[in-house]
């Protein structure tokens, strides 16, 4: 008769997990809507003439929280560098980490008014991260099972995510690179749109997934954006049209596209719907001053529900967070 297996006892006592083991990559989808309101919000006071503090106000402290947020990761990573793949495995994580990549590319946009120099090297920085996270990604998905490379609007962070380096090109002097940008992620935007609309057909999403259809609308924000920055506005003007029809869509399904309750997925609905706040700001600013409202009210709650999942220690099982 063979023996019972014998396991050792638990440690007792029981072992304390190390600060910041377990940083969930989705804490940053959410700061980098508190971003995005900012630009808008400096964006309302550019178009109505007002004084810029409120919205200096709040990149200043997006931008405080971003940086403990980059810290409590990067602790994370110096325990064990290789939960950065892990994280990058799953799609909670993936879009995380893209929120981190592209709030180097918003930072270098708030620099802008206080030194182009400063904006030109966190510009370049955010470039080279954003393509080295694409070419990470591009190859995982290449290396992993197949029915893991079906087309998600995620895609749009990784591949379209440079677009975000447009609002800084050109105010900086290189109108050249903006100009590139526009025309690249514009080309890469729609084949995601594209195979979005194809995978949709195929197969609907399931509930828990469905907010991140809301990402659909962040790039026709950006592209509009950076038009305008590049002086064309009737490519800002078609940009905000077709944002205007894509998100009365959202607006029309969004019993069923928010079916599965709050989770932390739902940071998918700030970043898009702040940067296309900006851009009708610039091309109907009456319409952008009703959309700058409701922003205002959507985007802060949000942002506050999931940063007290992760105080509290629940987001990172949420999202399935590797741990160091």
């Amino acid at each position: 008769m063979s023996r019972p297996p014998v396991f050792p006892p638990p440690p007792f006592p029981p072992r304390r997990p190390r600060p910041f083991q377990r940083t969930p990559p989705a804490i940053f989808s959410p700061i980098l809507g508190l971003l995005g309101l900012g630009l808008a919000l400096r964006r309302a006071a550019e178009v109505w003439g007002l004084a810029p503090g409120v919205g200096e106000a709040v990149l200043g402290a997006a931008s405080g929280l971003g940086a403990f947020a980059v810290a409590a990761y990067a602790a994370k990573v110096v325990q064990r560098p290789g939960v950065v793949l892990e994280d990058l495995r799953v799609l909670p994580g993936r879009a995380g980490l893209a929120a981190l990549v592209l709030g180097l590319l918003v930072l270098a946009a708030v620099l802008v008014p206080y030194g182009p120099g400063a904006a030109r090297a966190v510009l370049v920085a955010g470039l080279g991260t954003q393509a080295l996270l694409a070419g990470t990604v591009a190859a995982l998905l290449l290396a992993g099972p197949k029915e893991g490379r079906v087309v998600t609007p995620v895609w749009h962070l990784h591949f379209v995510g440079f677009i975000i380096g447009g609002l800084t090109a050109a105010p900086v002097g290189w109108p050249g690179l903006g100009l590139g940008l526009l025309i690249l992620c514009a080309v890469v935007a729609a084949a995601i749109w594209l195979g979005s609309l194809v995978q949709f057909v195929r197969q609907v999403p399931p509930p828990p997934l469905r907010p991140l259809l809301a990402i659909h609308l962040a790039p026709l924000a950006l592209l509009g954006l950076v038009a305008a920055n590049q002086g064309l506005p009737t490519v800002a003007a078609a940009c905000a049209a077709a944002g205007a029809v894509l998100l009365a869509v959202l607006l029309a399904s969004a019993r069923w596209l928010l079916a599965a309750g709050f989770s932390p997925l739902w940071g998918a609905l700030t970043f898009p719907l702040a940067a296309y706040t900006g851009l009708v700001l610039i091309v109907w600013p009456q319409a952008g001053a009703a959309l700058l409202v409701a922003t205002v009210l959507v985007i802060p709650p949000i942002a506050v529900r999931i940063l007290q999942e992760w105080a509290r220690g629940s987001l990172a099982a949420r999202t399935n967070a590797a741990q160091a």
